[in-house]
């Protein structure tokens, strides 16, 4: 059973600031691979989102670590998954509400 995917708006805003520095330091080719990967852990995450840990800073989350810069974090409502942040792994954690 695939989960079906919401993006909250912190997650968005997230997604457009990490493109627009990718945009800004690498190829298109570069960026466009990371589109890529992103998709893919996207449809990982939809087919079983139980295959990633439970974030150790919030328990109502998970995160799946899509590069050493990049993680997923996402919460799991009945059948329904939202994704909460992109995260720079750059960032202090703490930060995640």
């Amino acid at each position: 059973m695939d989960y079906k995917i919401f993006w909250t708006d912190e997650s968005i805003r997230n997604l457009e600031d990490i493109l627009a520095y990718l945009k800004s330091e690498w190829t298109n080719k570069e960026v466009d691979r990371f589109k890529v990967k992103l998709s893919k852990q996207i449809d990982i995450i939809s087919k079983n989102p139980l295959i990633f840990p439970v974030s150790q800073y919030q328990n109502r989350l998970r995160k799946a670590v899509l590069s050493k810069h990049t993680s997923v974090f996402y919460e799991i409502k009945g059948n329904q998954i939202y994704i909460a942040y992109l995260f720079s792994n750059r960032m202090d954690i703490k930060k995640i509400n």
